[in-house]
C-alpha cells in the first residue's frame, strides 16, 4: 500500500519530493481525485495530497487577481469570490466532486466558457511549483501585465504532475455578469446543428457556451448560453433564434449545462473518447460516432472543437468502435484519446502527440529519476 503524505507548506512539498528523488521512491500527486481514472494505472510508493495547501493566499478585488493554494477547491474559490461580486471564469467539470485549482492546471481542464473567457492558459497569471530536486520554482507574477516566466506556466499546464507539483497559482478574475440567459434548438442532423453553431461563431457574439448534444432519440440539440450586460445578451438570443429557425428558452442554464460538462463522470461503463477537431470537421466526426455505436452519446463544445463521445451500446464492439473514432479524428486533421474506459485491460492513451520527444526531454530535465507519476509519464 502506498503511503499518503499531506504537507501543509510549499517548502514541505519540496522537501518530500527531494527525499523521494534521492530514495527513488515513486510519487502520485492527488488533489480532489477527479482525474484518477485518466492514464495508465500503476501503484506508487507515495501519494502526495495537496489538500493541506487549501485557501486564498492573496485577493486584490481592485486588481482583479487572486492567488490561491493548489489544494483549494473550485467550489470554495467560487464562493469566496462571489462574496466580492467576482468569479474565476473557468467552468471546469468535476466541481461538485471536489476539483482543485492544482488539478485544473495539471489536467488543463476547461469548460464550455473557454470560447468567451479563454482557457487555463489565458487566465493563469503565475504559479509556484515544487520540483523533484527540492527547489521551489516561480513563473509569471501576481499582476495582469506581468508575463515573466510565461513559458514555464505553459509547461505545467496539462503536465499531469509529471514535471513537478503546482503548490500556488494566481489567476485573472472578472466581475460577475449581471445577466445570464440560455436557449436551445433541435435539429434532425448533425450537419444542421453544427451549421447553426458555425453561423454563431462567425458573428461578433461571444457566448459562454455553444454546445451540440446527440439526444437519446438520435436528434441533435444545440444549446447557447450568454452572460454580460442585458443588451448583448438579448442580441445573442435573437441571433440564435434567427439562425436556428426557432428556439426555446432554458430557465436554468447551469442545470442544463452541468450534466453535459460531466459526461465523462456519468459514463459508468463503456468508453469515452475525447477529440480535439477543426471546427469544420465536427459534423463528420459526430456522424462517425453515430455510425460506430448507434447508442453513442455525443457532447461537443462547438465553438472550440472539443468533443466527447460515450460509446455504450455495442458491448462486443466497444474497442473496435473506439479505435475507429481515434483514427477518424486523425484523418479529419484532429487528435483523440480514450478519456475513460470501464475495460480494465484498456488504457486511456491515444497515439503519441507531435513533439513527444521534446516532452520526454523535458521530463528527463525536470525529473531525472522518473519518480513523478511514472504511469502517466508516457502520455506526456
Amino acid at each position: 500500500m502506498p503511503r499518503t503524505e499531506r504537507p501543509e507548506t510549499a517548502e514541505a512539498f519540496a522537501t518530500v519530493l527531494r527525499e523521494c528523488s534521492e530514495g527513488r521512491r515513486t510519487v502520485r500527486v492527488r488533489g480532489g481525485g477527479t482525474k484518477e481514472g485518466f492514464g495508465l494505472r500503476q501503484d506508487t510508493d507515495i501519494v502526495l495530497e495537496t489538500a493541506g495547501l487549501a485557501g486564498i493566499i492573496d485577493h486584490v478585488p481592485e486588481d482583479l487577481t487572486a492567488t490561491v493554494g493548489a489544494g483549494t477547491t473550485l467550489a470554495a474559490l467560487r464562493e469566496a469570490l462571489a462574496a466580492h461580486g467576482q468569479f474565476l471564469p473557468l467552468d471546469a467539470p468535476h466541481v461538485a466532486r471536489g476539483a482543485t485549482i492544482g488539478g485544473v492546471i495539471a489536467a488543463n481542464s476547461n469548460g464550455f466558457g473557454r470560447y468567451r473567457y479563454g482557457s487555463v492558459r489565458d487566465l493563469l497569471l503565475g504559479l509556484r511549483a515544487a520540483l523533484p530536486d527540492g527547489t521551489l520554482a516561480r513563473a509569471g507574477g501576481r499582476v495582469v501585465k506581468n508575463v515573466a516566466g510565461y513559458d514555464l506556466n505553459k509547461l505545467f499546464i496539462g503536465s499531469f504532475g509529471t514535471l513537478g507539483v503546482v503548490v500556488e497559482a494566481t489567476f485573472k478574475i472578472l466581475p460577475l455578469p449581471p445577466v445570464s440567459r440560455a436557449a436551445e434548438a433541435i435539429f434532425a442532423t448533425a450537419g444542421d446543428a453544427f451549421g447553426a453553431a458555425d453561423a454563431i461563431v462567425r458573428t461578433s457574439l461571444r457566448p459562454t457556451a455553444l454546445v451540440v448534444e446527440r439526444t437519446d432519440d438520435h436528434r441533435w440539440r444545440l444549446m447557447i448560453a450568454a452572460a454580460g450586460e442585458a443588451a448583448p445578451v438579448d442580441r445573442a438570443m435573437r441571433e440564435f433564434a434567427r439562425v436556428a429557425g426557432s428556439a426555446r428558452p432554458i430557465d436554468d442554464p447551469e442545470g442544463a449545462l452541468d450534466p453535459l460538462r460531466e459526461i465523462v463522470d456519468s459514463a459508468a461503463d463503456g468508453i469515452v473518447v475525447r477529440a480535439a477537431l477543426p471546427l469544420s470537421a465536427q459534423p463528420a466526426f459526430a456522424n462517425a460516432a453515430a455510425r460506430a455505436d448507434r447508442g453513442a452519446r455525443v457532447v461537443a463544445d462547438a465553438a472550440s472543437g472539443i468533443a466527447n463521445v460515450h460509446l455504450r451500446e455495442d458491448r462486443a464492439g466497444l474497442v473496435a468502435a473506439a479505435d475507429a473514432l481515434l483514427a477518424n479524428a486523425r484523418v479529419l486533421g484532429g487528435s483523440a484519446r480514450i478519456e475513460r474506459s470501464s475495460l480494465p485491460d484498456l488504457g486511456t492513451v491515444g497515439t503519441a502527440p507531435a513533439g513527444a520527444f521534446l516532452m520526454r526531454r523535458l521530463k528527463d530535465a525536470f525529473d531525472p529519476q522518473g519518480i513523478l507519476e511514472p504511469a502517466r509519464s508516457v502520455i506526456g
